[in-house]
């Protein structure tokens, strides 16, 4: 008689640099857009977790803020989930790309290569460079991080991260799972509400005022057929406020066209959005908002 497969689960916790592609990267290996992902760096503030569960694993992926240097209350928040992303994984995935500087936020990087927790690096983006301008880009990981695995991949194209996940898999430790095997995230649906809205206005919207914005869910009614959703987008100037609404509305408008659209497909049920926009000055650097909007 066949011995059984040995269970294998763990946190699997996703780092790098601000627009390396963490956030598509993690979507696409757990198979479910999570994470906002935008070309703009930054999009993502929260860490979100991600869960993928086979018969005989369970990955618990987390995506995190990008690495930075603090201007504000909000980024050293974001920087405290990085922070604790280092401490708790059974396998870190630093995430780098073709296009970046290897040197850019240093300390951080020695530290995850000195950390005794198991690690792989992805270097994303692969499309934009060729063959020659790969290896040469793998030859320099291969001596700053000597023995640790390296895969190019690019997460866009799903090119490599099969690869990639069965890596991930037999890196796991023993164990049984750690949530229930149909669970997909820790978050509930109006954290995801409120990411596909800030989504849209990185997408809509130029310079400061993406990351000037935050987003609340004021109420959520689950009806048979329908979700009605009211949503605050909060600014942090007044100046913004005539930005994000546009000319008669037109800009607002076409955010929570494109938000609803994008929450009927996560959701599979219709929704009825209803969005406002309020000042809370300086917020990112406000204690009391920061604690209301899950930071703190």
């Amino acid at each position: 008689m066949a011995n059984a497969v040995e269970h294998r689960s763990g946190f699997v916790n996703i780092l790098g640099n601000p627009n390396v592609g963490k956030s598509t990267l993690m979507n696409v290996l757990v198979g479910q857009r999570l994470s906002v992902a935008t070309p703009k760096a930054q999009t993502t503030r929260h860490r979100i977790m991600g869960i993928l569960s086979g018969d005989d694993y369970q990955i618990v992926y987390s995506d995190t803020p990008g690495i930075l240097n603090p201007k504000y209350r909000l980024q050293s928040a974001m920087m405290r989930s990085v922070e604790s992303a280092l401490e708790d994984a059974d396998l870190i995935l630093y995430v780098t790309d073709v296009v970046e500087t290897i040197s850019k936020n240093e300390a951080y990087l020695n530290r995850i290569i000195a950390s005794a927790v198991p690690k792989i690096i992805v270097i994303n983006k692969i499309d934009l460079t060729d063959q020659p301008g790969l290896e040469e880009l793998v030859g320099t990981w291969n001596t700053l991080a000597p023995g640790v695995p390296i895969f190019p991949v690019s997460a866009v194209n799903r090119f490599n991260t099969d690869n990639l996940l069965r890596e991930i898999i037999e890196r796991l430790p023993p164990g049984p799972p750690y949530f229930p095997k149909d669970q997909l995230t820790d978050r509930y649906e109006r954290f995801f509400v409120t990411e596909i809205i800030r989504g849209k206005i990185f997408e809509q919207y130029q310079k400061e005022i993406p990351y000037s914005v935050e987003v609340e869910i004021e109420s959520y009614t689950e009806e048979p057929a329908i979700n009605r959703i009211g949503a605050v987008i909060y600014v942090a100037r007044e100046s913004q406020k005539g930005i994000i609404i546009g000319h008669k509305g037109s800009r607002l408008k076409r955010v929570g066209t494109e938000a609803r659209k994008e929450m009927e497909d996560f959701l599979g049920k219709k929704v009825f959005l209803e969005m406002h926009v309020k000042v809370a000055p300086e917020w990112r650097d406000n204690p009391r908002m920061l604690k209301k909007f899950g930071y703190m």
